[in-house]
Formats: C-alpha cells, sequence, structure tokens
C-alpha cells in the first residue's frame, strides 16, 4: 500500500484544492456549504475554520471561502458517534454532488476517487482536534492500554502467543513496528489507516515468503493475528484506541471494505486481547502471569524513580525482538 506522504496521497489532495477553486466550481461550492450546515454540529463548523488555500474577497462566491465556515460560535459537547455518523452522511452527498457536477463530468472513477479522498483529508484534517479522542473516556482508555502494553512489553515472548520458530524474523517485524508507531504522525483517517495497512502487509508477506520457502501451508488469522498482537505489544502505538476508533468512525464507510477491513478488524481484534489478557491467553498459570505483571510493575517504578529513563514502545522493548524467556513459569527481568 501507498505511504500517506506519497506523491498520490499529495495529488488527491491538492487536486481537489485546484479543481475547487476554479469559478466552475462555484455551485459545487455552495453545495458543501449548505451540505456542511446542515450535517455538522455546531462544535464541528466551528472547526472549520480559516485556511488560506480559500482567502476571502470579492470572487469569494467562486472558491471554498473560508469566511462561510464560521457560520456559527455555539460550543456543543463532543459526541463522536453522532459525529461519525453526520460526517459519514456528508461524505456520502459530497460524492453524489461531485459525480454529477460538470467540472468531473468526463472524470473517470478514479479521478472522482481522488476527489473523495482530498475532500475527506481536507475535512478531517480541519475537525481533528474536535473528532479525535473527544472524550475523557477515550483519553483515559488510550492510557490505560499503552501502560498495559508497557507492561506486557517486559515478559510477553513469542512462545507466550503461539508464534512457531518458522516465523520468527526480526527484521521484518522490527519493520512491521516501525510502520505501525508512525500512525500519530498523521491526521486523516486514510493516511492513518495506511499506516496500519503498511504493518499488517509486511506480516502477511512474511507469512507468504515462509510458505512458498518451506513448502508449508499457513492457515490465515491463526498465524496472522498471534504475530499482530505480538508486534502491537512490541510497538505500543500512541492512542491505539482513539485511532482505531477515529478510523472506524470517520474514514469513508465505502472504503472500509474487503483487504482493508479484514487488517482493521484484526487490529481491532488484537486490541481486545491484550485488554483481556490474562494467563490462560498467554499459555501461563494466572498466578505466574499476575506475578509478572507486578514485578513488571516494580521494575517500571524503578525506572520511572531511578536515574535511569524510559522510553515508551521501540525503545524499551526491541532488545531482541526475537528474545525468548528461558522459563515460561518464571519471573522473566
Amino acid at each position: 500500500m501507498e505511504s500517506p506522504t506519497s506523491p498520490a496521497s499529495r495529488l488527491d489532495f491538492y487536486d481537489f484544492i485546484g479543481r475547487m477553486r476554479r469559478p466552475a466550481a462555484a455551485d459545487l461550492f455552495h453545495s458543501i456549504r449548505r451540505s456542511i450546515r446542515l450535517s455538522l454540529r455546531p462544535h464541528l463548523l466551528l472547526a472549520l475554520a480559516p485556511c488560506p488555500e480559500w482567502p476571502c474577497g470579492s470572487n469569494s462566491d467562486l472558491r471554498f471561502n473560508y469566511c462561510s465556515f464560521l457560520v456559527s460560535l455555539s460550543q456543543g459537547e463532543p459526541n463522536a458517534e453522532e459525529d461519525g455518523g453526520r460526517v459519514q452522511t456528508f461524505f456520502a452527498e459530497m460524492e453524489t454532488a461531485i459525480r454529477d457536477h460538470p467540472l468531473w463530468a468526463r472524470a473517470t472513477n478514479q479521478e472522482i476517487d481522488h476527489a473523495l479522498e482530498g475532500l475527506e483529508k481536507y475535512i478531517m484534517t480541519k475537525l481533528f482536534d474536535k473528532t479525535f479522542a473527544s472524550s475523557a473516556e477515550d483519553v483515559r482508555t488510550d492510557i490505560e492500554i499503552s501502560e498495559k502494553i508497557g507492561l506486557l512489553q517486559h515478559f510477553v515472548r513469542p512462545h507466550h502467543l503461539d508464534i512457531p520458530k518458522i516465523l520468527h524474523n526480526e527484521a521484518a517485524w522490527l519493520l512491521a513496528v516501525k510502520e505501525l508507531q508512525k500512525i500519530n504522525s498523521f491526521k486523516s483517517p486514510r493516511e492513518k489507516l495506511i499506516c496500519i495497512m503498511s504493518c499488517c502487509q509486511v506480516i502477511n508477506n512474511l507469512l507468504l515468503n515462509v510458505s512458498m520457502s518451506n513448502d508449508r501451508t499457513l492457515s490465515g488469522a491463526d498465524d496472522f493475528l498471534p504475530i499482530l498482537i505480538y508486534i502491537t505489544i512490541k510497538a505500543n502505538p500512541p492512542q491505539l484506541h482513539s485511532n482505531l476508533k477515529f478510523i472506524q468512525l470517520f474514514r469513508r464507510e465505502t472504503k472500509l471494505i474487503s483487504e482493508v477491513e479484514y487488517y482493521l478488524t484484526n487490529l481491532i481484534s488484537a486490541k481486545m486481547f491484550i485488554v483481556n489478557v490474562n494467563g490462560r491467553s498467554l499459555s501461563m498459570e494466572e498466578s505466574v502471569f499476575q506475578a509478572h505483571m507486578e514485578s513488571a510493575r516494580f521494575g517500571n517504578h524503578i525506572s520511572v524513580s531511578g536515574t535511569s529513563t524510559s522510553s515508551q514502545g521501540l525503545g524499551t522493548s526491541t532488545t531482541g525482538l526475537n528474545q525468548e524467556s528461558g522459563d515460561t513459569e518464571g519471573i522473566c527481568n
């Protein structure tokens, strides 16, 4: 899958901006403005603040006039699910408007899709601060998951997840970790999703290569998901819960299909595994699991209160991605 920073990704956005600045796009602009007013709640309308791409002036009716977006100064309480539904309705209406507009009369389906990608990126980048981790509960969940992963990093090894040795590939795992850790570098749902896709495709390629070189049939999710769980623990991606929720709510629904849906669903499953993990999940006695967790808490406390530094995620956990505990029933230090 392409990188979020690839020329093709940038083209989607800038081609859309370029077309919308043409005088012929005036009626479409008014249609978008009307749909925004009807679809979005006041606190989201307020977030669509000035954008230098569409300056105010005598020709403001012929372009995206950012001043027109400040239609209300009312504030509303965040409601992610409601906002997600309204944004999805807005995107669906805009797809119809763009397809029917003369500017795209001879456009291919790919060109129309590029326009819709550009629209999604513009809208969701502007709304990011109002829609990402928008509730105290989301913030709390992100912290809890990150802290739990930080503890699991101390002792979880591939064999705890029943990952066969034939699939141990430190180089591939490290690449997957790095791809997943990029997720907070971007603000649009599509770009965040690309980070997930890139991570998952590294894992999938590993499975394919092992399958071909060893004449072994791999059993899909039974082999894929344990590796993804392990990668997620090693990466400790920032704000995992909020990133997944943001993608689910604000990525255009028509794009969450097929391979994309499969990989996203697997990462959601990996998150839920981590949230609910216990001794049985890791093939160990519950008392041993709790001892591991307590030892990890103690280790983190010493690290934070002492002179040594502790960095979250990859920095603390990749000293031997493939390292295994010599005694699965003992305390790993």
